[in-house]
């Protein structure tokens, strides 16, 4: 049996909206909320389509906040059903977005109607923020919304992220937070030659080497009861001038810290400059932050979801702040309370992406109960 969450997840998969293409789904959700009575604002930057939406004029305001886009759905012939012909097979429903995130956004959109539907004079306001900008490179898609509020100090309170964020099943992990994201590109420099005369050059491989160990081996921080410890990636090294016979001039590093609420992203920068100067290193460096560390404590936004999931799922959520970034980090510096909370996410970019069908009428459900206990 379908459902009205179920209907309008099959209609919005269906739209091939590879990002930063958004190929209607934005219209679609409009054609249902408008009637409800949302004031719509379209926001197009670039090449991104964003829609602002919003239904009452006072605080506190709770927004839904999500993306159209998708990734690409690499090799089509390796889905068992075609990525953009969404299917439900043996109750699990197939399609690319199924998880990340159109089935999201359907228990929104559905979630909404229901709300409205039982309590037309709610208090408060609820608002929607939607883009096809936040599977690539998210320059123009909420940071952009976020401005245009700003700068005429519309402030969110609540904000409800529909990021697939659970583990096992829907609702058992709320996501309350998420590391900062940092990233290095390390140009060290030495003196080309031939590798039979080494003594007059000078191997720039060689002299980082040391460094990266120090910098691998580095406890940045022990976390805290909300965030894990600071960690340190290298993504990718490349030395060389094309020959075998060639000491290379320089080499290049390009690393990750995904970092907790415990440092700065200042702090950190001074730590690594440290560590390489003691090697006597020549280099230059350029960093590159996408995401602050952010964190909503247990309050009203965290209760509410926490009570609706138990409510509707029986379960009791954990709290947690792994995984990537989202657009949460765009939304949290303004000062809202910003929680993720989806569906399973054990397939999310991959070939035969899917959720189980049932659970996003329990995903509407929730996000009822969080419109119920927050705006009534």
């Amino acid at each position: 049996m379908t459902s009205s969450t179920l209907e309008l997840a099959l209609d919005l998969i269906s739209r091939a909206s590879v990002t930063p293409d958004d190929e209607g789904c934005q219209e679609l959700m409009i054609s249902r909320l408008e009637p409800l009575g949302f004031k719509v604002e379209r926001l197009r930057f670039g090449e991104v389509d964003n829609i602002w939406l919003r239904r009452g004029d006072e605080a506190p305001v709770l927004a839904f906040a999500g993306h159209t886009d998708v990734v690409p759905t690499g090799p089509v012939e390796k889905w068992d059903n075609p990525p953009f012909e969404p299917k439900v097979i043996d109750g699990m429903l197939h399609g690319r977005g199924a998880a990340d995130m159109k089935g999201s956004l359907a228990a929104m959109v559905t979630a909404c109607e229901a709300f409205v539907k039982e309590h037309p004079d709610h208090k408060g306001s609820v608002a929607f923020l939607i883009t096809s900008d936040e599977e690539g490179p998210a320059q123009n898609g909420t940071v952009k919304v976020i401005e245009h509020l700003e700068a005429r100090n519309e402030k969110i309170d609540w904000c409800l992220v529909g990021e697939p964020s659970s583990t096992n099943t829907t609702g058992d992990v709320i996501k309350n937070g998420r590391r900062g994201s940092m990233h290095g590109h390390l140009v060290i420099r030495g003196i080309q030659g031939h590798v039979a005369y080494p003594h007059l050059a000078r191997n720039p491989v060689h002299e980082v080497a040391l460094a990266l160990s120090d910098l691998t081996g580095e406890t940045w921080d022990n976390g805290n009861e909300f965030f894990p410890p600071t960690s340190f990636q290298i993504w990718h090294i490349h030395a060389g001038e094309g020959a075998s016979n060639v000491i290379p001039g320089k080499c290049e590093v390009n690393f990750n810290f995904r970092f907790s609420s415990e440092l700065t992203d200042k702090q950190i920068q001074q730590r690594v400059l440290e560590i390489l100067d003691s090697h006597q290193l020549e280099y230059d460096i350029e960093w590159h932050v996408s995401g602050q560390p952010f964190l909503t404590r247990p309050g009203a936004l965290v209760n509410a979801a926490k009570e609706a999931i138990k409510e509707v799922a029986g379960i009791d959520a954990e709290l947690s702040t792994s995984g990537g970034t989202s657009d949460g980090r765009f939304i949290a510096p303004t000062g809202a309370q910003v929680v993720e909370l989806g569906p399973v996410n054990a397939t999310i970019h991959k070939v035969n992406e899917c959720v189980k069908a049932s659970e996003l009428d329990d995903l509407s459900q929730i996000y009822q109960g969080m419109l119920e206990r927050l705006l009534t």
